[in-house]
């Protein structure tokens, strides 16, 4: 476990919603990532281009970052693969449900007032800790 940093936090925070204006300004876009992902890869539409751009952009801000800083990254596997794979599943699954996740839900939704977005949030959150006092106590 790591140690909370607040400067660092507030910056990251700051990022995320800096871009997520940007994208909202720039495109009248929701930055949803499971939205713009599913767009991207699930079915054709007509901004696929944008959509790959913008998952692209993810992926390569990672690698970049591992570049970087490899240490903030793990040198092994935490999880099993399988269980890695089933938990994305079970993600998809439910950003699908929800129709969303906690990007265009937690940051963009509530941002916007929302009250879909803030229940969507709460439930997502509650969910996460479930799970991880579940997986914890199981350990």
């Amino acid at each position: 476990m790591t140690t909370f940093t607040p400067i660092t936090s507030l910056a990251g925070g700051l990022l995320i919603g800096l871009s997520a204006s940007m994208l909202l300004l720039s495109h009248g876009r929701v930055a949803g990532i499971s939205g713009l992902y599913a767009g991207a890869v699930m079915r054709p539409t007509s901004d696929r281009g944008f959509r790959l751009s913008f998952v692209a952009g993810l992926l390569s801000a990672g690698f970049i970052m591992w570049l970087i800083r490899p240490e903030l990254f793990p040198s092994a596997p935490v999880a099993p693969l399988w269980l890695t794979a089933v938990a994305g599943l079970i993600v998809g699954f439910g950003t699908r449900l929800g129709s969303g996740c906690t990007s265009g839900h937690g940051v963009c939704g509530i941002s916007r007032l929302s009250t879909r977005s803030v229940i969507a949030t709460c439930v997502f959150i509650a969910t996460g800790a479930a799970t991880v006092l579940l997986s914890r106590s199981a350990a």
